[in-house]
């Protein structure tokens, strides 16, 4: 559990509690990010919102509203899983970052930062608003208390050491949401050497014109 208070409602609609957990992650990623405030305790808090928030969403919100929502598909269910899984990777990785003013925590932050940013925009535009569209607000209200049950249960159990946030990603690639490490960094170093030849391709060009 982390020094930081991490605000835990019974009720509401499930829409509108996950949003403002969207935004409660851009403020400790901010905080781990600042420099005159307890790092350790931000990453702990952080850690433990994201185990607890996206372990909720995959059991008690995304079944549902794939079933109650047309414009929601299997498809949008499963990448959001994957995603969580994607973030579940890098927070392994900020928490392994050993201390908090080294250059390796600051790239782990970034990453980390990255993924999560790019998840919480994609799912507010293809599983919040078709929701809020589709289901009604009774329903929504229902899926908000079943989901707050089990993200605050986590909560209090404490969910966020390396151990098991290890665990969790063990159990994604187990359950074929992320591929095996071996394939992921093969893949990065895909990415790495395309990203560098568009580069000189780039670079090329300006000098040609």
């Amino acid at each position: 559990m982390s020094d930081y208070e991490i605000p835990r409602p019974v009720s509401g609609d499930v829409l509108e509690l996950i949003l403002d957990d969207h935004r409660r992650f851009e403020d400790l990623l901010r905080e781990c990010r600042r420099t005159d405030t307890d790092r350790a305790a931000a990453r702990a808090a952080l850690t433990e919102i994201l185990v607890a928030h996206a372990t909720a969403e995959e059991e008690k919100v995304y079944p549902t509203l794939r079933r109650r929502a047309e414009d929601i598909t299997e498809h949008e269910a499963e990448h959001g899983e994957e995603e969580h899984a994607e973030i579940i990777e890098a927070l392994l990785a900020f928490l392994r970052a050993k201390g908090t003013d080294t250059q390796k925590y600051d790239d782990a932050l970034e990453d980390l930062a990255t993924v999560v940013n790019h998840h919480s925009n994609e799912e507010e535009q293809t599983i919040i608003n078709p929701a809020r569209e589709e289901v009604a607000l009774e329903q929504r209200e229902e899926l908000g208390v079943a989901w707050l049950t089990r993200r605050n249960e986590l909560l209090e159990q404490g969910c966020g050491s390396e151990e098991q946030v290890a665990g969790l990603l063990d159990e994604a690639v187990a359950e074929g949401t992320l591929a095996p490490e071996e394939a992921r960094e093969e893949a990065d170093a895909v990415k790495a050497e395309a990203k560098e030849k568009a580069s000189e391709i780039e670079d090329a060009a300006k000098h040609d014109g």
